[in-house]
């Protein structure tokens, strides 16, 4: 289990763990764990040149390359006049035994681009504690740690990012790789700290998971092994209803193609039986493209009562209900939309034109298992309080699922999921997700998640993830030109294991 906690939460840790441990013991652990990752980077006599700050994540530093000397050729970096801690102090003394040159802090930022040349880089200047913005004297060697430029190691976190927000200032390191020891911090997963971390790395050096556990959980993430524990498993006496009957009410004459998308990616990820309720005009064109699914027509003459009571005649086989993928913004559909949910009972997500259907009438939803998932333009109207300010997701997320009680999921880079206890972070995905159809993907998948029994924050946490890994799957098939149709068919490929 990968834990997250905040700075405040990891100092509390830390000081528990020394007691327990000792500072030391945890400066070695620390140290051979990054020095296994800097092993990983790059062949025995490769130059590396760590950047150490004043206190114990410079230690850290020491101790990494006080592993690899004198296998490889190692310089770090640091304030001679730096009165640091024991453990740094010792840190220190066995990189010099182990043949590690020691020097002064470069003047300025050509000076340290000099150091750098032809280097593996490593800050190891400041940890989660530090505040922004960096001090004067260390700004120089930020700017010229530039995973852009060279390969780059942070340790624990890039220095000049803010650990628990994801703010970066105007000097931050921009890491190849950052390895952050004992649990992952909030500002690692979160825009636009994400785009300097680099591949993450996270190195267990000692410290009882009791200790880490015992922390609130206000952030959480996922990982491979905690994916695939609440992915749903089919039992072997099965039958096709069982194994997951989500109905997805969507599509319109004007989009049929988000029904499709949606109903299609609800099949690929495990659902035995799936209906699309959509309108007559757009039946036709659904049929011709979902063989495997079931397509009713809802008649666009009727009475938006008789409609409502269609749909909740035909839920009554279902396990879930998606709503939302390419549906009309004509007032006839929103009234069909909300008498269907003032008395449908069954575990909901609501997406796409659902959302704008929905805006001004959450408390349809307030007390029942549901799920939205909005962008951040969506969340704009759905939220009613405008455009989500840089920094502020979190934050945001936060105030409108306290404030409705209606577990959130908010696309971006960073997807966040929130259902009023903990705010998990999903650490999946690529830009190549970025085109149109992916969210209707989204939606199918949890529709499936929600009818196969997992709860609303499970299904949409599990269904992030899910979704990521299929778009990076899918990135890695066709560099360019990645379809809402591939990250589909990736769905089964990019399982882990």
């Amino acid at each position: 289990m990968i834990y997250v906690l905040t700075p405040e939460q990891m100092r509390a840790v830390d000081a528990a763990a020394v007691e327990q441990v000792g500072t030391n013991k945890l400066m070695r652990n620390a140290g051979r764990r990054i020095a296994k990752r800097l092993r990983a980077l790059a062949k025995p006599g490769t130059r590396i040149v760590a950047f150490a700050g004043p206190g114990n994540n410079g230690g850290d530093a020491f101790a990494a390359l006080a592993e690899l000397a004198p296998e490889y050729d190692c310089t770090v970096a640091a304030d001679p006049a730096t009165q640091g801690s024991e453990a740094r102090d010792a840190a220190r003394a066995r990189a010099k035994k182990a043949g590690v040159s020691i020097v002064a802090l470069p003047a300025d930022e050509d000076k340290a681009r000099a150091l750098l040349e032809n280097a593996v880089g490593v800050d190891g200047m400041f940890g989660t504690g530090a505040r922004l913005p960096l001090p004067e004297a260390y700004r120089h060697l930020a700017r010229a740690l530039d995973g852009r430029e060279r390969a780059v190691l942070a340790i624990d976190i890039p220095s000049g990012i803010d650990a628990l927000t994801g703010a970066v200032s105007n000097d931050a390191v921009r890491a190849t790789l950052t390895v952050t020891l004992a649990a992952a911090k909030p500002g690692l997963l979160l825009e636009p700290a994400r785009e300097y971390v680099g591949e993450l790395w996270l190195a267990r050096i000692g410290i009882d998971d009791a200790l880490l556990a015992a922390q609130p959980r206000t952030f959480a993430t996922l990982d491979n092994a905690e994916f695939m524990k609440l992915l749903p498993r089919r039992a072997a006496d099965t039958d096709k209803r069982a194994a997951g009957a989500p109905l997805i009410i969507a599509g319109s004459a004007q989009f049929p193609g988000a029904a499709v998308l949606c109903a299609r990616s609800a099949a690929r990820a495990g659902a035995g039986y799936v209906t699309v309720a959509t309108s007559s005009s757009a039946a036709g064109i659904l049929r011709t493209h979902l063989v495997e699914q079931v397509v009713v027509a809802l008649a666009d003459d009727a009475q938006p009562e008789a409609v409502a009571q269609e749909l909740l005649d035909i839920s009554k086989h279902n396990g879930a209900v998606a709503i939302g993928p390419g549906l009309g913004l004509d007032d006839r559909t929103g009234d069909i939309f909300r008498l269907f949910l003032e008395k449908n009972q069954l575990p909901v997500v609501v997406d796409a034109s659902g959302l704008f259907h929905l805006s001004k009438h959450l408390d349809l939803l307030r007390g029942k298992p549901c799920v939205v998932t909005p962008h951040a333009g969506e969340f704009a109207r759905l939220s009613g309080r405008g455009t989500i300010a840089p920094g502020t997701r979190v934050e945001r997320i936060m105030e409108f699922v306290d404030r409705t009680g209606i577990t959130t999921l908010l696309k971006g880079s960073d997807t966040l999921i929130y259902d009023g206890t903990t705010v998990h972070i999903n650490p999946t995905g690529t830009n190549a997700l970025a085109t149109a159809g992916t969210g209707d993907v989204l939606t199918g998948i949890i529709a499936t998640l929600l009818a196969q029994g997992l709860s609303p924050v499970d299904a949409a946490r599990a269904g992030a993830y899910w979704h990521g890994l299929a778009g990076q799957y899918a990135a890695t098939e066709r560099r360019i030109g990645v379809v809402a149709g591939d990250v589909i068919d990736a769905l089964g490929e990019a399982l882990p294991g």
